[in-house]
């Protein structure tokens, strides 16, 4: 079925025959929906601390950095910002020329509240001969529009949603790029320094560079810290091959087509870093200086969650390693992992004392994650779940919609009436306990990924998403959900969101 050229591509990339066989037959086959046991909650695998608690998982995580412990940020940043200005480029393409939706007549009322106003005024004096009120005045709200969007403008549409100004200071406007480096210098920094990564699109990554570069000396006099700032871009070995809809592979010109598989790719630049504890963020959830407390205090307490819970799996791993335990011990062991990490096996107390040494190390000795879940105010995405592994057992996992069967109305409702939301906001421990860093690839349930139906050149297509970054991608990692303020849930999906009380 392959080419000469074919499989010159394949090696270009790094992609094995093997793997193409197996999307392929994935295309044919389809994937498995999840068996779920119930929608977790504050009475079931959702934690709450309490004022009291709050403060001791913020002074472990501090003890933790004290000890020169390895932090990281890592922040997925390669998605463009054209979905957040859809309605925009619809008024673009409209067949009347003022504001006549809700969207638009928003815009531009507030358009003098947007970080970026300066810099459009400025793009349309030049281009234009006016500014932004006089182009307005004037009933010329398109060459506004065309001007923030287009490339002899801003060319906003087209630039990563990491590099747009989004909140406004007397110094100046801030990206969420710079946003996320005054987080890390106030929650992931470590005896004076700040490791953050971005994972960005190779023809973005000048421009996240020449940023970081220009900004990074005012941020590091004004944190007391130094600042390590890296890139990596998704790796060609991680795109899926297309399929038609007969399955076959879809070529363009004869030559195979690849897409880039998703945010579950980025398990494998994830996999690149060294560091001890890594918080993983998206780029667009970010809010001004006034309102980080909030966040700040929360991530700390995830990370001293994430490290007591460590501490403890350690111990015990330690303990079943050196065969000197007790039956109390093992009982004790069996409450940990059921209770503290919730993760249950029906027949647990009916294994052999060597086959449950084997489970319970097998269930210790793996990377964990704490990820904070916000109260559910109908955002599109994903939640908190109980759902059933592999192995039979049942875990914490955070589903997306595309993983329940549709068709079994216990599992609709579940997802429906689910309390609380995924806003990806997560501490993961990536090393065990002899310091030794866990391979993730080998924890992602490959059974995860769906199946999307896109087109190229006029023809339907299908295409092949992996298991994403933090749902398949960490299907088998220990999983703890905490329940965290709605406040430090500010994502950015629309450019009039920027206008929300949050953003100003």
């Amino acid at each position: 079925m392959l080419t000469a050229e074919d499989k010159a591509l394949l090696a270009k990339k790094g992609i094995t025959e093997e793997q193409i066989e197996a999307q392929l037959q994935v295309f044919g086959k389809g994937f498995p929906f999840l068996r779920l046991k119930a929608a977790a909650s504050l009475e079931n695998g959702i934690l709450s601390p309490t004022a009291e608690e709050c403060h001791k998982y913020t002074e472990i995580w501090d003890e933790y950095k004290q000890a020169g412990r390895a932090v990281a940020k890592f922040v997925p940043a390669s998605g463009a910002a054209s979905r957040m200005f859809k309605n925009l480029f619809e008024f673009l393409d409209a067949d009347y020329g003022t504001p006549s939706t809700d969207f638009e007549k928003a815009f531009f009322a507030g358009i003098r509240k947007f970080a970026f106003y300066d810099d459009l005024d400025a793009v349309c004096q030049r281009n234009e001969g006016r500014g932004v009120e006089a182009l307005m005045s004037d009933g010329e709200y398109k060459k506004v529009v065309a001007n923030l969007l287009r490339p002899e403008g801003l060319n906003y549409g087209q630039l990563p949603k990491g590099l747009l100004k989004f909140h406004k200071y007397p110094e100046g406007a801030r990206t969420p790029v710079e946003e996320h480096l005054v987080e890390a210098a106030l929650y992931a920094s470590s005896c004076g320094k700040a490791e953050v990564h971005f994972t960005v699109s190779p023809e973005h990554k000048a421009l996240f560079l020449s940023l970081v570069q220009e900004k990074l000396p005012q941020y590091e006099e004004a944190y007391g810290v130094k600042y390590h700032v890296t890139f990596s871009e998704q790796k060609p070995s991680t795109d899926t091959v297309a399929a038609t809809l007969d399955n076959e592979p879809f070529r363009i010109d004869g030559k195979l087509l690849f897409r880039p598989g998703g945010h579950g790719a980025l398990i494998e630049n994830l996999n690149d870093l060294q560091s001890d504890v890594i918080f993983v963020k998206n780029i667009d959830n970010v809010v001004p200086d006034r309102l980080k407390a909030d966040t700040v205090t929360y991530k700390q307490v995830l990370a001293g969650i994430l490290v007591d819970l460590q501490r403890k799996a350690f111990a015990y791993l330690e303990k079943l390693e050196s065969g000197v335990y007790s039956h109390a011990d093992i009982e004790e062991i069996i409450r940990f992992v059921q209770q503290k990490l919730f993760c249950r096996r029906e027949d647990v107390k009916e294994l052999e004392d060597a086959e449950l040494v084997i489970y319970l190390r097998k269930k210790l000795n793996r990377p964990m994650r704490v990820c904070g879940v916000v109260k559910n105010v109908g955002e599109p995405g994903g939640g908190p779940f109980l759902a059933y592994n592999n192995d039979g057992t049942v875990s914490l996992q955070i589903l997306e919609s595309s993983q329940i069967d549709t068709g079994n109305p216990e599992y609709v409702s579940m997802f429906r009436n689910g309390t609380h939301f995924n806003p990806v906001d997560l501490v993961c421990a990536v090393k065990d306990y002899k310091g030794h860093k866990f391979n993730l690839p080998d924890y992602v349930d490959k059974n995860t990924g769906f199946i999307s139906y896109k087109s190229k050149n006029g023809k339907e297509l299908k295409a092949l998403e992996l298991p994403g970054l933090w749902n398949g991608a960490m299907s088998d990692w220990n999983t703890v959900f905490v329940e965290v303020p709605l406040s430090t849930f500010n994502p950015v999906k629309t450019v009039n969101d920027l206008l929300r009380e949050q953003h100003q």
